[in-house]
């Protein structure tokens, strides 16, 4: 079945024409599922606080920055402490408390003359089964979507409406939906970005508007032990804008003793990514590099991002959520 889907997935992918995307890409995706799925924040179980920095094709001026802070976790009464039973126990007892989830998330985001800085708070709501979880989340956010148009080069006969006004600064709400699957081995996801689509009008010109555009993230990933030592999991990611413009990502990676990891991924657009990071205690510090290509290549040195992460609550607060499966 792995093989097959592997096989399916990369057949469709050279079929895929990408085109760009209003939202950050992210090369470490499978360590910060909460950034492309609200449905996501606190499904392990962990109290967890990421950092992360991306900057691509750098060596160009004006090229796509990104800088998040995350934050998530469950919600849980004082008296849910561990049990009396194991936490490794296969049969859990089952309890109403702990099953919300929280998500906070920071973010800037600046693309060329465009600057995006918000908010995002998120709910979640997970069911635990035998030997499955499925989870669902909402967030809302606020940002504030800036136009710099000192940033702009045009000529010096041009009076363009869209960029002559005073409202080149706006704040702007929207919405995220997710739903979220895991087991021991196998975890998917499906979740809707920008639900609201909310129209963006610069300028004293009735009628002119940037809109702000839906995505769809599909996520999956399958995690196989090779050995006490060893672990694989290969992933995909399948991003989709509106109108219908996709990008596939399709990952491998390989741990090692839970605390060094390495991996390599092709994104559709000829980019090739190579990550690797480790993990110290209960910190994870994680590190990708975005090899294009094309002729950027010659004028560039590629694509960074920098991830930094601690989790917690595998202290005396342990959570149940932690070895259930």
């Amino acid at each position: 079945m792995l093989r097959l889907v592997l096989i399916i997935l990369i057949v469709v992918s050279q079929f895929i024409t990408v085109l760009g995307q209003q939202l950050p890409t992210y090369s470490q995706y499978t360590f910060n599922k909460f950034l492309l799925n609200p449905a996501a924040a606190g499904s392990d179980g962990y109290t967890a606080i990421s950092v992360i920095a991306r900057e691509q094709w750098v060596g160009f001026k004006g090229t796509p920055r990104t800088h998040a802070i995350t934050g998530e976790s469950r919600i849980l009464k004082n008296s849910f402490i561990s049990k009396n039973a194991s936490v490794r126990r296969k049969r859990r007892m089952s309890s109403r408390s702990g099953r919300v989830g929280w998500g906070a998330h920071l973010f800037n985001d600046k693309n060329g003359p465009i600057d995006r800085t918000g908010i995002e708070g998120t709910y979640s709501y997970h069911i635990d089964f035998s030997d499955y979880r499925i989870s669902f989340g909402l967030s809302v956010m606020l940002f504030q979507f800036r136009l710099k148009s000192g940033d702009l080069i045009f000529s010096d006969d041009l009076n363009d409406d869209l960029i002559s006004g005073n409202k080149q600064s706006l704040y702007i709400p929207d919405s995220d939906f997710g739903v979220y699957f895991s087991s021991r081995e196998f975890y998917a996801g499906l979740s809707i970005m920008q639900i609201l689509q909310s129209a963006i009008k610069f300028g004293n010109k009735y009628g002119s508007k940037y809109g702000v555009k839906r995505h769809y993230n599909l996520m999956g990933g399958y995690i196989y032990n090779l050995n006490d030592n060893f672990t694989i999991e290969p992933s995909f990611l399948l991003k989709v804008s509106s109108p219908f413009r996709p990008q596939l990502d399709l990952s491998t990676m390989v741990i090692y003793k839970r605390d060094y990891w390495g991996g390599i991924s092709f994104r559709t657009g000829s980019a090739l990514i190579i990550f690797a990071g480790t993990k110290i205690n209960r910190y994870f510090i994680g590190y990708a590099f975005d090899y294009n290509f094309n002729s950027l290549m010659s004028h560039t040195v590629g694509s960074h991002e920098i991830m930094l992460s601690v989790k917690l609550g595998d202290s005396a607060r342990r959570y149940k959520w932690l070895n259930i499966y």
